[in-house]
Order: structure tokens, then sequence, then C-alpha cells
């Protein structure tokens, strides 16, 4: 990608005092001519590249240009080459890792990765997700709208979305774009999304970057209380942190937390089996007996 190829001619030119065009096009796997564009575009954007032709010509930063020629440092540059490798982990692709390659070159001092910092954002769902980002990031790159069914608790439904960011979040991937149905921006995930196809460009709006706060995609509308068994701890205290329960004297744990929704409270009380009980909403207690004697008559049929 032209910002990639752009960021690591920058890092060369900090850490050499000239380069030559042909270098950097090999080093780049592209036409000279597209490196001239790019030294060109940098010289837009405030740095001041000089170019001289001839057998000890080249390229660099101008003389005098108060730059620090270490501006990332060590610590910096393994922060991003761990997360330039957590991109490979979902695109399906080795692109991350030959950037990483390109920004190392001559200078495997500054530029060595610490593996130490491993990040892996993909899933089980690898297999399918891969090509999802691969298609999606095609079309925010190109314009395109596109299409999918989509799966949600309200639903399945057709959408076709202008498509503008692709954002990881809550261990999960989402599309944020302009929904076609609703005429408004919205979050999609990835992972609900089937039968995924481009379709014809269109002329991109002013797009707000997307409000990603809990409480405004999630407000809480209920408080709940459960005494849970204590074998349970490691379960409460990965989801939700220690201080979301309180042991009682009997060894019970007594959990407070809120939740978004009814349907949220019920699965995630049910899936304890008969070692939670819900106490507060206390209203629920009701929905729950209903739902294990509907279970109860199931397992009851021969």
């Amino acid at each position: 990608m032209k910002l990639e190829r752009m960021i690591g001619i920058l890092s060369i030119l900090l850490q050499h005092q000239k380069v030559t065009a042909p270098y950097l096009a090999e080093k780049f796997e592209v036409s000279r001519r597209t490196i001239n564009r790019d030294i060109e575009a940098l010289c837009i954007a405030g740095i001041p590249l000089v170019t001289e032709p001839g057998v000890n010509g080249g390229v660099s930063i101008m003389d005098g240009y108060k730059i620090d020629r270490t501006l990332l440092s060590r610590t910096d540059m393994q922060a991003i080459l761990a997360g330039l490798r957590s991109l490979d982990s979902v695109s399906g692709t080795s692109r991350y890792a030959q950037l990483m390659e390109k920004l190392s070159a001559g200078s495997s001092n500054l530029l060595a990765g610490d593996t130490h910092i491993l990040i892996d954002l993909s899933s089980w769902y690898k297999a399918s997700l891969s090509p999802k980002i691969e298609l999606l990031h095609d079309a925010i790159t190109c314009g395109r709208k596109v299409s999918f069914t989509y799966f949600a608790p309200k639903g399945e439904s057709q959408r076709t979305v202008e498509p503008y960011d692709l954002i990881f979040q809550w261990s999960n991937w989402y599309l944020w774009g302009w929904c076609e149905e609703r005429k408004d921006f919205r979050l999609f995930k990835l992972g609900r999304m089937t039968g995924l196809q481009t379709g014809e460009p269109f002329e991109k709006r002013a797009a707000p970057l997307p409000n990603l706060a809990p409480e405004q995609l999630f407000p809480y509308l209920y408080q709940v209380k459960a005494k849970i068994k204590p074998q349970y701890k490691w379960r409460l205290i990965e989801d939700y942190g220690a201080e979301s329960f309180t042991v009682q004297p009997d060894g019970t744990l007594l959990f407070s937390a809120a939740f978004t929704d009814k349907a949220s409270i019920l699965g995630w009380i049910i899936s304890f089996g008969d070692d939670a009980e819900l106490l507060e909403p206390s209203e629920f207690r009701k929905d729950i007996l209903e739902y294990a004697e509907k279970i109860r008559q199931i397992y009851l049929q021969p």
C-alpha cells in the first residue's frame, strides 16, 4: 500500500544519509517512477527531501532540517513491528512481514523485533474471517459498496453498505459504514456476515468516527445480583474482574454487575446450571423457572 511504502521510505531516509531511487524501487518492489511520486508526496507533506543526479547522487533529507534521525526509538519501533505482526494474523497474507523486512533494511540493530510480545487478532473462524477482511479492505480502498446477508438477534436481513473502516474491538472485527437500509452509519460484526460481495462505486461522504464507548453502544439497563458457587471464581474474574464479587461466609460468591438486556442476563445465569441463583432483578426469576420447565418437558419425552 502507498502509505506503508511511504512510511518505509521515510524510515530508511532517517537512518541513511543518502539512498538512490533505484535502491528504493528494488527494496519496495515498485518502479522508479512510483518512488519518484512517493518522494514528491512526502515533500508535499512537509518533509524536505533533496534529489541529486549523477553517479554520487541520490535522495536525502535536506541538510539543516531539524528532524531527529532517532525520532523512533528502538522501543517505539519494536512496538510498531509487534503491531505489524498482528495484522498478518488476520490478513491471510505475509505482506506485513515483508514490510517489516523492508523497514529493517540496513538497520538490524534498531529494528530488531521484540518477539516477546505476540499479538494474534484472528479467531477460531480465521479461515472465513481473513477473506472478509481482505475483501472489505479492498472495497474501502477502492470506494465500492458491499452487500451481504446479516444475522442479528432481531433476525436475518439483506444489507448494502458504503464501507469506511475496519475495526477490531471487544475481541471481534467490525465494519463501520453507511447502511442504505437504515440511512445512517452502523457497525456490523464480520462474524455475522455471509454472502459478502463488492458492488458499484460510491462517492464517499463525510464519515464521523464511531463512538466505541461501551456505554454508548451497549447501555446498561439492569443491575444484576447473583449467588454463585466458589468453583466459578475464575470465570467471574476473567469476565468481570475480581471486584465484581465478594466472598460470603459460606464460601459462595455474591456477584454484582450491570447488563444491557434481559436475554443476556438469562443466558448468562442459565449457563451456570444449578451452580448459580439470580437474586436481582427478582422479576426475572420467573422467566428462569419457565425456561427450566420447558427444558424439563423436552427431556421427559421418550
